[in-house]
């Protein structure tokens, strides 16, 4: 068997769940699929492995620590404590709709030309039960308040939408330069659907978008099921420039997965899990403070339907539930 080992020289990691600590000078071996093969893994109290793989911090594969780069172990459900701090967070540890102190729900049709029209306060597509935030895709007819038989706007010109749908957003009430944001989440299946996870500039109402930028920490449409993405989109030079990446792992949807990005004044980088599959260079954007990626923004966590990138919707698959564990917030401690 093929085998990477990796010795670790200088990297602690504390595990939110009191893990012990990776130890000075401990070797972990691992097979071309990334599973720890020796036994030299970490184990907790009980003797579960819970340190799974390495990712390299320049490019994100597993790496043999020769290639001038420090490697880092990056574990679902952990952090490097010394390096980050907790600022904001929902456990969603309560029951109901969404906390309002925390969250506002979008109304209406919104954007991309999508199938669902989305509803505000409204237990059937937003709530927390059991631990969790459930946002659920319903197929129902509901009628559109703001309908207008002579209005050329596809906003008002729908009388009824066939699908219903929730997104939460904490614009006017939580932004963030810089840092990391983790959500731990269950995807959705089946074609049309187009669940994300993403921000956009808190600049977003006085210039328009894509003006205020927006960062897509992740992405999933139905019709390529194995594909996660993660989009930054802004304007530079008088265009529209869109930098994507992607991931390809099997059945994203049958488990839950940590979707996370760590923004730093110089990158962004993406993770699904311990993987850290894309990274964008800020200066790409634009030098000095205009660059929408050294302001605020907001984050956004919705489920959309159809629309200009999804296409065509199965109706057979619903109702369908996309569901939110956690959502973090972590600042630096110190600055890279």
């Amino acid at each position: 068997m093929f085998k990477i080992v990796i010795t670790f020289t200088s990297i602690v990691i504390v595990s939110l769940l009191a893990s012990p600590a990776v130890k000075t000078g401990q070797t972990l071996s691992y097979d071309q699929n990334n599973n720890i093969v020796t036994d030299g893994s970490v184990k907790d109290g009980s003797g579960n492995i819970y340190a799974e793989g390495i990712t390299d911090s320049n490019d994100g594969d597993i790496s043999n620590g020769n290639n001038g780069f420090t490697d880092t172990l990056l574990t679902a459900g952990s952090i490097d404590a010394d390096k980050w701090k907790l600022v904001w967070s929902d456990e969603f540890n309560y029951e109901g709709l969404p906390d309002k102190s925390k969250w506002t729900c979008e109304e209406g049709f919104i954007r991309n030309e999508e199938k669902q029209y989305y509803t505000r306060d409204r237990k059937e597509n937003a709530r927390v039960e059991n631990g969790t935030l459930i946002i659920e895709a319903r197929k129902e007819k509901f009628e559109n308040p703001i309908y207008d038989e002579n209005s050329t706007d596809w906003r008002e010109s729908r009388e009824y939408a066939e699908y219903t749908s929730a997104s939460l957003i904490t614009e006017n009430k939580a932004s963030w330069k810089y840092g990391r944001i983790e959500v731990r989440a269950k995807l959705p299946q089946g074609l049309g659907i187009w669940p994300a996870i993403w921000t956009l500039g808190t600049s977003c109402s006085e210039v328009g978008w894509p003006e205020c930028g927006e960062i897509d920490i992740m992405e999933y449409i139905g019709r390529m099921p194995d594909t996660i993405y993660t989009t930054v989109a802004y304007v530079l030079s008088g265009g529209m420039v869109r930098e994507r990446g992607n991931h390809v792992t099997d059945n994203p949807f049958a488990d839950f997965h940590i979707y996370a990005m760590e923004w730093y004044p110089d990158r962004i980088d993406f993770f699904f899990d311990k993987i850290k599959y894309y990274s964008f260079q800020v200066e790409n954007a634009g030098e000095g403070e205009d660059n929408p990626f050294r302001k605020p923004h907001y984050l956004l966590i919705n489920f959309a339907l159809g629309g200009k990138w999804t296409g065509e919707i199965d109706n057979s698959i619903f109702p369908q539930k996309y569901i939110i564990d956690y959502v973090r917030i972590y600042e630096q401690k110190t600055c890279q």
